[in-house]
């Protein structure tokens, strides 16, 4: 079992965890505050679209044979996919918009179950398995930066 800090596990946790506070930021705001919105909303939607891409790319065909069930995964992929949708519509809107607030809600709580279900089933099945998790954080990291220096970030 390994317990570094940049396993993949640790790296996919700490991504989940600042999503989440921004998600709870978004939250806290008022209504008045659309630009403030627009800028929490935005981050959101990328760091959600490159976590869900690397997660897709190495995270998945990595565990696809040692996770029990192989609806975990697959689960998973569509769970990403209903997220795309929403980040989509999400991107094309302004925060004074009808339903602007109620699909960040609701993307925030898929991604909760998708957390939930990742965080509880797939990751100690996977710490469980016989993989590299320290060369796949690797690989996940160098992916990120890859992804968000493409994105201009």
């Amino acid at each position: 079992m390994t317990t570094e800090s940049n396993d993949l596990i640790t790296l996919l946790v700490k991504d989940h965890k600042e999503v989440k506070e921004m998600f709870e930021e978004f939250e806290s705001l008022s209504d008045h505050s659309k630009a403030s919105k627009k800028k929490i909303a935005d981050q959101i939607c990328q760091v959600l679209t490159v976590h869900a891409q690397v997660e897709e790319e190495i995270l998945y065909p990595a565990v696809r044979s040692v996770i029990k069930g192989k609806g975990l995964v697959d689960e998973a992929i569509v769970e990403h996919a209903s997220a795309k949708e929403l980040i989509a519509h999400i991107r094309n809107m302004d925060p004074g918009d009808d339903l602007y607030d109620a699909r960040l809600k609701v993307l925030s709580e898929q991604v909760e179950h998708h957390v939930e279900e990742e965080e509880n089933k797939m990751f100690p099945q996977m710490r469980q398995a016989d993989l590299d998790l320290v060369t796949l954080g690797k690989e996940i990291m160098s992916r990120k930066e890859q992804l968000e220096s493409d994105a201009g970030k």
